[in-house]
């Protein structure tokens, strides 16, 4: 199976890196981006600084993760919520399946949360003959593609509004002629409807709140405040990981997360959930649930090095950073995961032997790390995971010959001058098949630099 994933990632890639309309497509979408972060970077006196911080907090949060999440559900629990502990997809999946069932749900909204995607919520829902509608724009824009999202935060950045404007016309029967503007309204029509239909809303969860017994989550359209607030049952899913210590955190996780995210000060709306609806208290659902996923998070906590990577606040920064991914998008990497942070965490919450070919996709730039909201130094984990694939057993055996052939020249300079030439050209690009298969040839001196040092000085 793991050959099987591996090979299927290398061919979507081939095909993705020679699409020119896609690459032009992220390239115009990206260069937004990057026009704009620089400008909401600009509100901090010192961002190294603020950056330095946030990974400290986050250090803080995962190493006491355990107390971390007691004190929540005990916070929380005193104002009516329920938390429920979920081992894995499966379960979390069961315990949705029977709050629906209970509440005889026919319609659910949902807000983007990449861990519903992560469990494959809707097509859950969907065998169990339940309308889950994406209210988030993008995120509804894949829904109606049957794509799953292409990017953490921006899930159609791969599409122009001539994409979707056809879409559009081809799903919904509207004008093709219609206006990014135009289709929005089109969108908010459909989705408010569906908001006073539903039973349940489920969103995600960008920060838990251990301190208060709230979860943040943070957005710029509402949808994620409406499918809280108006069906009377409202569900959470929440990795272990998004705990900060507490709510007086978010001045600068907030602001972290939204520059590095869209290159905004702050996002549009901003919202602390502590509970269901209060005695008094006129709006909010009737019922809360949070569900604390597991699905191998703990297999990260429990490795001292790739720990690291749990600091991660979804920002997206990395992905419009890395080379990889710009050139084979989002979807070529088959997790809800993508770019240098999926990587990183994939092969360790679905399994290393199938999935470690994700940590060599990458060129090692470090731009990643440089970009990277929390400082995780995730060019090195990508490292690492080499490293453990390869101590567990995992490497090709192709690549353990190639590379202890490597050592033994390496280590004695008469062979490595033997092998100059035409005999390390040839034996270079016959092992090298994968470089040279979409590159010229490797062409090498018929003399080492020793060779002619010994030449020239005697």
């Amino acid at each position: 199976m793991s050959h099987e994933t591996a090979a299927d990632f290398i061919a979507k890639s081939t095909i993705k890196a020679a699409d020119r309309s896609h690459r032009r497509t992220i390239n115009f979408n990206m260069g937004k981006y990057n026009a704009a972060v620089p400008l909401g970077k600009q509100q901090f006196a010192e961002l190294h600084l603020a950056r330095e911080r946030a990974k400290n907090l986050k250090w803080k949060a995962i190493e006491t993760l355990d107390a971390q999440l007691e004190n929540f559900e005990r916070n929380i629990s005193r104002r009516g919520a329920k938390v429920i502990w979920a081992e894995d997809a499966s379960e979390a999946l069961r315990e949705i399946g029977n709050i629906c069932a209970e509440k005889n749900c026919k319609t659910l909204v949902k807000s983007k949360s990449m861990v519903t995607e992560e469990i494959h919520l809707n097509a859950y829902l969907e065998e169990k003959g339940i309308e889950s509608i994406e209210t988030d724009l993008g995120e509804y824009i894949q829904q109606l593609a049957g794509e799953a999202p292409y990017h953490i935060v921006t899930p159609a950045m791969h599409k122009s509004k001539e994409d979707i404007a056809r879409l559009f016309a081809e799903k919904l029967g509207t004008d093709p002629s219609l206006t990014p503007e135009q289709l929005t309204l089109v969108a908010r029509d459909i989705l408010r409807a569906k908001y006073a239909e539903a039973e349940v809303g489920v969103t995600g969860a960008n920060f838990i709140i251990p301190d208060i017994g709230g979860i943040a989550v943070t957005e710029n359209e509402g949808n994620g405040r409406l499918s809280c607030s108006m069906p009377k049952t409202h569900i959470v899913v929440v990795g272990i990981e998004k705990v900060i210590p507490s709510m007086t955190d978010l001045a600068l996780f907030w602001p972290l997360l939204a520059t590095f995210g869209t290159g905004q000060r702050i996002t549009s709306y901003n919202t602390i959930v502590t509970g269901p609806r209060q005695e008094g208290e006129t709006d909010g659902p009737d019922e809360m649930y949070v569900i604390l996923l597991d699905n191998g998070r703990t297999n990260i906590l429990a490795n001292e090095k790739a720990r690291e990577s749990l600091y991660c606040i979804r920002c997206g920064a990395c992905l419009n950073a890395c080379p990889v991914y710009k050139n084979i998008g989002g979807h070529t990497y088959a997790s809800a995961y993508s770019g240098p942070i999926g990587a990183v965490i994939t092969p360790h919450l679905k399994g290393l032997e199938e999935w470690k070919h994700l940590s060599h996709a990458s060129s090692l730039c470090g731009n990643c790390t440089e970009v990277c909201a929390v400082k995780i130094n995730l060019h090195e984990l990508l490292l690492e995971n080499r490293h453990e694939a390869q101590e567990d057993g995992y490497a090709p055996f192709a690549e353990k010959v190639a590379w202890k052939l490597w050592k033994v020249a390496m280590l004695r300079r008469g062979m490595m001058n033997m092998a100059n030439g035409n005999v390390k050209g040839r034996l270079i690009n016959s092992i090298g098949k994968s470089w040279t298969r979409h590159r010229g040839k490797l062409d090498f001196p018929k003399k080492s630099f020793n060779q002619q040092w010994k030449e020239k000085h005697g």
